[in-house]
């Protein structure tokens, strides 16, 4: 997993900056009920970001990440991915997602993904005019996967997610899919991650380019996987450079759109 039950973002609050948050029970078009957390900013730019967890779903982590998006102007959505198998609510370090994880399935998780981006275009989420996504590790391969979902995605951003070879969620590599993006992609990884080779990211950046996609792909040379974390204090710099990257890839396509 990405982080321990106790980590949170490295990325200070803003007092004032979100209006509310709550938790709501969204329907997919198979018919599940998953649960997600919302985070409403008091001063909207008219776009929206669909927060995408680790392995585990749903989780106090993603749920603060939802509220600092809130706090630069984005209505945010955090998702749970077993709805299917464990049902609503929240849960405790004790869940095991393991078995859980191991019955998602990509047509299932489009659907959610699809539900969430539907939320945040209706009254209730906030009737966003351009739409984003972020991941960390699993949740960062299938943020860069949504940008081929047919949702309408404007730029798609993974920390540290997987872009090769198989998943048993069944989910395609992402530089497999490279010549189906829409909008742009932003990737993020730690030079020291264990996980995913240095050979793996490079296969990524050149599917992307060969497929002529915008795109950023970062390294932080010496970070490791799941450096993005409050506790990590020796990666607090590095947490911050890669915060300002997201913050720069998001106001970049707003500022696009805008002059357009």
């Amino acid at each position: 997993m990405c982080f321990d039950h106790d980590s949170r973002p490295p990325i200070p609050s803003i007092a004032g900056g979100a209006a509310d948050s709550a938790e709501i029970t969204l329907r997919s078009s198979d018919g599940n009920r998953f649960s997600a957390f919302v985070a409403r900013p008091a001063e909207p730019s008219g776009a929206g970001i669909v927060v995408l967890p680790d392995v585990r779903g749903l989780h106090a982590y993603y749920e603060d990440l939802a509220e600092r998006f809130a706090e630069i102007g984005l209505h945010a959505i955090a998702i749970d991915y077993f709805g299917r198998t464990a049902g609503l609510g929240r849960r405790g370090p004790e869940f095991d997602y393991t078995p859980h994880l191991g019955q998602t399935s990509y047509e299932g998780l489009t659907a959610d993904i699809t539900a969430a981006a539907s939320y945040l275009r209706s009254d209730d989420g906030g009737s966003v005019g351009q739409l984003f996504t972020i991941g960390f590790c699993f949740g960062g391969r299938i943020a860069f996967l949504t940008s081929t979902m047919g949702v309408g995605v404007n730029g798609a951003i993974g920390f540290y997610g997987w872009p090769t070879g198989p998943h048993r969620s069944g989910s395609p590599a992402p530089s497999e899919l490279a010549s189906q993006v829409q909008g742009s992609i932003l990737g993020i990884f730690g030079g020291a991650d264990q996980g995913i080779p240095a050979a793996a990211v490079r296969d990524f950046e050149h599917a992307l380019q060969d497929a002529g996609v915008d795109h950023r792909i970062i390294t932080y040379p010496k970070a490791p996987h799941s450096f993005f974390d409050r506790k990590a204090d020796e990666f607090a710099k590095t947490s911050e450079q890669a915060w300002t990257e997201v913050r720069r890839f998001i106001e970049a396509r707003l500022a696009a759109r805008a002059g357009a």
